[in-house]
């Protein structure tokens, strides 16, 4: 081959590298958006890059939380035969007012049968198993290899961690009343329980299964996320309206942050580089952003009707909401801060995980 042949043959190589790179980028940063829908059963499914809806999976009673496994095969969803109770009533504050059989699901009639957490397999998007977990889960995590699950039973006030592989629970621990916020600590040696009605936050030992610590914040608390690799956890209050940020080797309020007024906040999100914090404001209708290292108010960006779960894309341009009374998914872009797109979902959608599908 002569010189001249040999430059030809680069710069057609070259080519057709330059031309299949944005190809190649766009299936590395590919990626499905899951979404449970409490009332219809089910889980919606979203091309993240698209944004289209492409699916529905029938997974069972009362989905709720979902989260996907670590090697992206796998997503969990938590199912329960405990009837939906209605939102409370709220006082002229807007805090919610709560009665007996709103607090207390011991004398709901349930269908135990249906509770558990349901495996649906992403190749095929289809449910594939049911693992018994204890009474009514509503939140959970997954042990980062992805061998445990670690389950809030909502109406017997305790938590529990399962082995996947053989479905069995291996340790039940006593809480408080509603258990539901569930998140495993970036190094695994602590599970963090948040628990309604009282308010209070419980820290349990991975090692031990023992109770290491507990903090009482606002009423209602419904997730946890962490800052700084660990050490510091953020806890929203729904009925309060705060955010309470906890030293987590102490596991001591170090701040409270008040959101923007109306505010009832759900969950709350990290992004990836650890500079920002997104937190679902549920009834305010928002998604509040915050510096994470000063708590400072960014922005509140308008979404649908009472927010709840919120995700990231895998390349963080992108932001998701759960929006249950409009039976919705918002999608913000999170370079304009601005919701750009609805998308019909199922009855009630409540949680969402994001699954990659290229790279």
């Amino acid at each position: 081959m002569n010189e001249t042949a040999r430059i030809a043959r680069r710069f057609l190589l070259g080519a057709a590298l330059a031309a299949a790179l944005p190809a190649m980028a766009q299936a590395a940063d590919s990626y499905r958006v899951y979404v449970t829908n409490e009332r219809s059963g089910n889980v919606t499914v979203i091309d993240g890059a698209t944004h289209k809806v492409t699916g529905t999976i029938a997974v069972g009673k009362r989905p709720r939380g979902i989260h996907a496994s670590p090697d992206g095969k796998t997503v969990y969803v938590a199912l329960s035969g405990t009837p939906i109770g209605g939102p409370p009533e709220l006082d002229a504050n807007g805090n919610p007012v709560f009665n007996r059989d709103q607090d207390d699901d011991d004398d709901v009639t349930s269908d135990k049968s249906a509770d558990g957490i349901g495996l649906v397999d992403v190749a095929t998007g289809k449910l594939t198993k049911k693992i018994s977990v204890g009474s009514d889960p509503e939140e959970f995590d997954i042990g980062r290899d992805g061998t445990r699950l670690f389950v809030s039973n909502e109406d017997v006030k305790t938590a529990s961690a399962v082995n996947i592989a053989s479905g069995k629970v291996e340790h039940i621990v006593a809480l408080s009343q509603e258990p539901e916020g569930v998140a495993l600590s970036p190094d695994g040696k602590s599970l963090w329980v948040t628990c309604e009605t009282g308010g209070d936050v419980f820290v349990i030992d991975t090692a031990t299964f023992k109770v290491a610590g507990q903090v009482k914040v606002g009423a209602r608390p419904r997730s946890v996320a962490f800052l700084q690799n660990g050490k510091l956890a953020v806890v929203p209050s729904e009925s309060a309206g705060k955010l309470y940020v906890i030293d987590t080797a102490q596991i001591k309020i170090v701040k409270t942050v008040a959101l923007p007024k109306g505010s009832r906040p759900m969950r709350v999100r990290i992004s990836s580089d650890g500079s920002k914090l997104y937190a679902s404001t549920g009834r305010g209708g928002t998604v509040a952003v915050l510096d994470a290292t000063n708590f400072a108010l960014l922005n509140n960006i308008a979404v649908g009707k009472r927010p709840w779960g919120i995700a990231l894309s895998p390349d963080g341009k992108f932001l998701y909401t759960a929006n249950g009374p409009s039976n919705d998914v918002s999608v913000v872009d999170l370079t304009s801060n601005k919701e750009i797109a609805r998308l019909k979902a199922g009855d009630s959608p409540w949680g969402i995980a994001i699954v990659r599908t290229g790279g």
